[in-house]
């Protein structure tokens, strides 16, 4: 395979093999990359959720669009068919670390299944990882070593609802910890909220909306190299609102200015701001203000 070749892994039972790894349920494991065989550095595309726990530097990892450089203590999460992978030139090469691995199929009709969207460090890119305290790793080994005990017990009526029920335990945790993450990183926050403002208000006051529409959470996301989830999710934790309300604030804002200029007309100003029709920009408008922008000309 060449190495800028993607392998596609779909199921649990073959990524198993790949690493000379027991297969104890065709949906669900964990790995301990210390007993596993060495893996060729080559990138890839899983067909299930993977989360790695890198215990050592290992190189340069694609993830999305980024590549990061792994640290001790890390944790990556991978949504099915997300492309990941090593850099390197197919070699084979000894990880260390631990992997959890869980098929779709897995938590379909669960509690877990019906809420698995709102982890949305699964669409975090890789550079947005979870770094561990000593104390954190220690708690996550522990989700992993129950997840592990459980898929060694004989298969009975109770086990897909434990094991689901100790990897939504685990993903609680990995909750608790990117907000922990989130407050000690807050003076780096701060410099992407500080920046996300000063986009939007120059998109807001310029040609743009005209020309490239309404102001998107991604167009700020990508702007600021962030993958829109995690900047979703900061923007919230910082400001208490979500970066789309954000945007319809200072958007409203910016509208109360202009509906003051004599020659400018609500469709003018609708259009300008980045709306396709002046009746959508109005009901925003009202939702936010509570009278309509005619209303608030004529009361001001």
């Amino acid at each position: 395979m060449d190495n800028q070749e993607v392998e596609i892994i779909d199921n649990v039972s073959d990524y198993n093999r790949m690493v000379n790894h027991e297969t104890l349920h065709p949906l669900v494991s964990v790995v301990d990359f210390a007993k596993s065989d060495p893996i060729c550095q080559y990138r890839r595309n899983y067909g299930f959720y993977t989360v790695f726990l890198k215990d050592v530097n290992c190189g340069d990892m694609y993830y999305g669009k980024h590549t990061y450089d792994y640290q001790e203590g890390t944790l990556v999460f991978i949504a099915p068919g997300q492309l990941s992978g090593i850099t390197g030139d197919g070699t084979y090469r000894q990880p260390a670390g631990y992997a959890l691995l869980f098929h779709p199929d897995l938590i379909k009709g669960t509690n877990l299944g019906k809420h698995i969207n709102d982890y949305s460090f699964f669409s975090y890119d890789v550079h947005e990882a979870l770094h561990l305290s000593e104390k954190e790793r220690e708690i996550i080994l522990e989700c992993f070593k129950n997840i592990r005990h459980e898929l060694e017990q004989a298969i009975d009526k109770h086990s897909k609802s434990l094991i689901v029920n100790n990897i939504e335990l685990f993903l609680n945790y990995c909750m608790r910890f990117y907000d922990r993450q989130f407050v000690t990183r807050d003076h780096v926050n701060r410099g992407f909220i500080g920046k996300f403002e000063h986009l939007l208000d120059d998109y807001l006051r310029s040609d743009k909306p005209k020309n490239l529409g309404f102001p998107m959470v991604n167009y700020f996301a990508e702007q600021l190299n962030l993958s829109a989830n995690y900047f979703g999710d900061l923007i919230k934790k910082e400001l208490g609102v979500s970066a789309q309300e954000f945007i319809h604030n200072k958007l409203i804002e910016v509208a109360k200015e202009q509906i003051f200029i004599p020659a400018k007309s609500i469709s003018e100003i609708s259009y300008d701001l980045g709306f396709k029709y002046p009746q959508h920009f109005t009901r925003l408008f009202k939702t936010k203000v509570g009278i309509s922008p005619s209303e608030y000309k004529t009361l001001h």
